[in-house]
This record gives C-alpha cells, sequence and structure tokens, in this order.
C-alpha cells in the first residue's frame, strides 16, 4: 500500500467562510480522520459531471489511500459547498470559460 495522504490540495484552495482552524481540517483531511461538519469539492469521479460536493468521511475509505482525490474547495456545510461551487463557476465566466470549471480551476493552479 502505498504511504501518504487520502487527498491532495488545490493549490488555491477555496474555502467557505464558516471554517475554523483550517490547518488542523487539511491535516485531518489528509490523514483521514474524522469530521462531522466538513464537506469537500472535489474532482467528479464521472466523465459526465465536473465538480463533485462530498462528505469528508467518504474519503477515508482505503481506495483514495492509493488514490488519492484532489480537492478544490472545503467548506464546513454543504450550503457552504455549494456556494464554493457557484463561486468558482462565477470566476470561470468572468473569464469565459462559461461551464468548463475544471478547465478553469486547471489555468490558475
Amino acid at each position: 500500500m502505498k504511504k501518504g495522504g487520502f487527498c491532495q490540495f488545490y493549490s488555491n484552495l477555496y474555502w467557505g467562510k464558516n471554517v475554523k482552524k483550517r490547518t488542523l481540517v487539511k491535516w485531518k483531511l489528509y490523514t483521514g480522520s474524522g469530521q462531522f461538519n466538513i464537506y469537500c469539492v472535489t474532482r467528479a469521479m464521472g466523465d459526465n459531471d465536473q465538480l463533485d460536493i462530498i462528505h469528508c468521511a467518504f474519503l477515508r475509505q482505503p481506495y483514495y489511500r492509493k488514490h488519492p482525490v484532489l480537492i478544490y474547495g472545503i467548506a464546513s456545510s454543504y450550503e457552504e459547498a455549494v456556494d464554493i461551487v457557484l463561486r468558482i463557476s462565477q470566476e470561470a465566466s468572468n473569464i469565459g470559460m462559461d461551464g468548463r470549471l475544471v478547465d478553469y480551476l486547471l489555468t490558475q493552479e
């Protein structure tokens, strides 16, 4: 089994307004420790979608130890995670990349 974390973080990570102790939250996500109110915005697993919003408990599965997921945003509630996706969408739209969220995030890295 590959040593390492359960996730990787986007270089310009998006944060929800109510997330406290950001360094601790990142460390817990990386090591797979439990957290109750943390949702992550990640790249979608399927080909038909672009971004997923998942609860952090989903990342504790052994699959993610071998295949770490890239986290674009961290929120303290599902509604905050939706706001992050809307913010990403608005930023992409502002530079003319309507509907191409993942492409926009890759250009910003």
